[in-house]
């Protein structure tokens, strides 16, 4: 893989890899690549027959004049890292740290604000998904800036995820044509244990899916289901088909890439099938974020405002409510408020009053002083 000069740089396994920036300009937002179940961050994107990585190397010249930064995401993405371990939703911890690297990558470089358009594959779309509904829960005011990712979120582009079936049991199915297809046949064959658990895991992979369509609306969103079967034992199956890739929501796209599941993100050329439509949908996000995301942050800047004058105001209601008063200070608030108050015998009123005052003397050398 190699960047617009023609110099070749590494990509790394885990974390964020910045495959390209524009060299005289300012990036105005981020395309972010999610590879899914059992793949790389660099061999997700790469063709087989041309190796061509296609995130660093023809889709920069096409994005050029919309000044965007490509980078490309990894993570521990072999099965037992979905299901394996204590935690009982290991997607959400792919999401949470997800999360967290893209802030402190964006927060470092002063570009908390800048819009970003997401790229996925398979699984990698629900990590995504997670991520954006992770992000908006948060309201903490130490922890607020890990919103920075869902306020930012312009565009997705989901390349053969699975995102909702009518029944468990064809959830189940789809999980493991999905793991026949990206796992090594000697990890299928030897470890039905980790695949069975991928597949019980199904529920949590449906209630990602019933959280995220709450928030759709916000995003501009593009399914994309794969064209052609996959060989499965001798039997040819769409291993994420379209009803399940492609769902019929209310103003989102569709689109179809002819290729089989593992390789509709590889495109070899710029003429590979399906390669237009995935470059055309990005150019058009990076053009059209710059224009909107900042609305969004004007929009969020006022709700925490709003959000901390209540607070503000909410503390001290209770501090008053809470704050216990003297009988003289009683006493000096009913007179203020005009009630009738009994005259004090000359004693006890000028004790009261010295209660409340204490007279200096005044000399002639302090009024000089």
């Amino acid at each position: 893989m190699s960047n617009s000069s023609g110099q070749r740089i590494p990509v790394n396994r885990y974390g964020l890899t910045e495959v390209y920036s524009p060299e005289d300009a300012k990036p105005t937002v981020d395309v972010v690549f999610v590879h899914g179940l059992n793949g790389d961050p660099h061999n997700t994107w790469t063709s087989e027959k041309s190796n061509v990585f296609w995130p660093g190397e023809i889709l920069p010249p096409i994005l050029e004049e919309e000044k965007a930064r490509v980078l490309v995401y990894g993570y521990d993405a072999d099965v037992t890292s979905f299901t394996g371990g204590t935690a009982k939703d290991k997607i959400h911890n792919h999401a949470e740290q997800l999360v967290q690297v893209l802030q402190g990558n964006r927060r470092v470089r002063k570009a908390t604000e800048r819009p970003i358009i997401w790229v996925t594959h398979s699984l990698g779309g629900l990590v995504v998904k997670r991520a954006l509904i992770h992000s908006n829960d948060i309201r903490g005011p130490k922890t607020e800036h890990l919103r920075s990712i869902y306020v930012s979120t312009y565009g997705i582009l989901f390349l053969g995820t699975p995102h909702h079936g009518s029944d468990v049991a064809q959830w189940g199915n789809r999980l493991e044509w999905i793991c026949s297809v990206m796992l090594p046949k000697k990890v299928v064959d030897t470890q039905p244990q980790l695949v069975d658990a991928l597949k019980t895991n199904n529920e949590t992979l449906q209630n990602i899916d019933r959280q995220f369509v709450n928030l759709m609306g916000r995003f501009h969103i593009f399914f994309f289901h794969e064209g052609k079967p996959t060989n499965l034992k001798g039997t040819l199956r769409f291993i994420v088909d379209e009803t399940s890739a492609s769902p019929s929501y209310q103003d989102v796209e569709r689109g179809v890439i002819q290729a089989d599941h593992s390789h509709m993100c590889k495109f070899e050329n710029e003429n590979a099938p399906g390669f237009d439509l995935v470059a055309e949908a990005i150019l058009r996000y990076a053009g059209e974020a710059p224009n909107t995301v900042p609305q969004r942050w004007t929009v969020e800047r006022k709700e925490r405002s709003t959000m901390m004058q209540a607070e503000a105001a909410e503390l001290y209601t209770n501090s008053v409510k809470n704050t216990p008063q003297s009988d003289s200070a009683s006493t000096f608030e009913s007179s203020s408020l005009g009630r009738e108050q009994k005259a004090l015998p000359p004693m006890e009123s000028q004790a009261r009053f010295d209660q409340h005052f204490s007279v200096e003397e005044v000399t002639d050398e302090k009024e000089m002083a």
